[in-house]
């Protein structure tokens, strides 16, 4: 039989299994330019195909084998999460094990009409993909002419329907929608919304990263504070992606997400589980690990914990601390396949 919880593994740099992310869809209604440039994604695009995919006894089957390894919160991303049909099955599915934290990110653009429904299915929270209030430079992010009215109404509707704290994520490109940075900050401020601004980073090879284009966490912070006074503010646990700052005045706070210029990969906890079960145990991978080959070839349920926990006892993943010019041309997966 497996260990006690209590001897949850830990990898070679003695972190503990805590988070997971689960992909539910390779699919998404945007082609946001740093993620899945329409240049690349176009129509004719090879998509997985439904076989492929995790049904969804297998997603949550490998939940609950997680869960026995220690995991406390899972994140279904995609891809566009919200468009994998009866998401909120699954949602129910899930929430039937116990114990953990469900979450969802989203771009908002299904969120409004579904929100009621993903609550009642057992959804705890949402986070809200928004890169800007700026009609045309979010519209020219998303690349499919989107507005930021609908996301609007999509994160009133989550509020609606009990899906809080709700958090904003806004990924800052320098020279793209930098200047942002401070009307979302005011904004979200008042809206009593948790904004999170996230560096630019080098996932997958579709996006033409280049550290120019990175605006700094530090530079963020000092952006916004130049206005609204910032402090730092402690984690609300160990291996927390987003470092907090709280306004001075007791308004609210902010995340930065800052994992290419202040890598937390010390304390990172998380493992992905891709839209076609493979495991993998960083965002920068390079390899995963086939899991739905082992669920559809027999594998029981104590085959599957003991392979998990050997996978991670084994890891050793420290991309983003060791970054460089060298391993940014490292073959890595795409954020549309891994989840985010």
């Amino acid at each position: 039989m497996p260990p006690a919880l209590a001897s949850a593994p830990r990898d070679r740099l003695h972190r503990p299994l805590r988070d997971l992310r689960i992909s539910v869809t390779d699919r998404c209604n945007f082609r946001c330019t740093y993620c899945m440039p329409k240049e690349v994604f176009t129509k004719d695009y090879p998509y997985l195909d439904r076989a492929a995919l995790l049904n969804f006894e297998e997603v949550t089957r490998l939940a609950r084998v997680f869960k026995r390894l220690g995991i406390e919160k899972i994140r279904l991303t995609g891809g566009e999460p919200l468009m994998r049909k009866n998401i909120e099955k699954l949602i129910g599915m899930l929430s039937g094990i116990g114990g953990l934290d469900l979450t969802l990110t989203t771009n908002g653009a299904l969120l409004a009409r579904k929100a009621a429904a993903l609550r009642a299915a057992g959804l705890n929270r949402v986070t809200v993909s928004l890169d800007s209030l700026d009609d045309a430079v979010f519209k020219a992010m998303n690349d499919v002419d989107f507005p930021v009215a609908k996301v609007l109404e999509a994160i009133d509707a989550a509020a609606a329907a009990g899906l809080a704290p709700i958090k904003i994520n806004m990924m800052v490109k320098r020279g793209v929608n930098d200047h942002s940075i401070v009307p979302m900050a005011r904004f979200f401020r008042e809206q009593g919304h948790i904004l999170r601004f996230i560096e630019y980073m080098d996932v997958g090879h579709t996006n033409g990263w280049r550290m120019d284009d990175v605006v700094s966490a530090k530079e963020i912070v000092a952006m916004i504070s130049r206005e609204m006074p910032l402090e730092a503010t402690d984690p609300n646990y160990t291996g927390e992606v987003a470092e907090r700052w709280h306004y001075r005045d007791g308004r609210g706070e902010i995340g930065v997400i800052a994992s290419v210029t202040q890598a937390f990969c010390r304390d990172c906890t998380r493992a992905r589980i891709s839209t076609e079960g493979k495991l993998y145990t960083c965002l920068f991978a390079t390899a995963g690990h086939d899991l739905r080959a082992l669920m559809r070839n027999g594998a029981n349920d104590d085959e599957l914990y003991t392979f998990v926990n050997q996978v991670w006892r084994r890891r050793g993943d420290r991309y983003s601390e060791i970054r460089s010019e060298q391993t940014v041309k490292l073959p890595k997966i795409e954020m549309s396949y891994i989840g985010g």
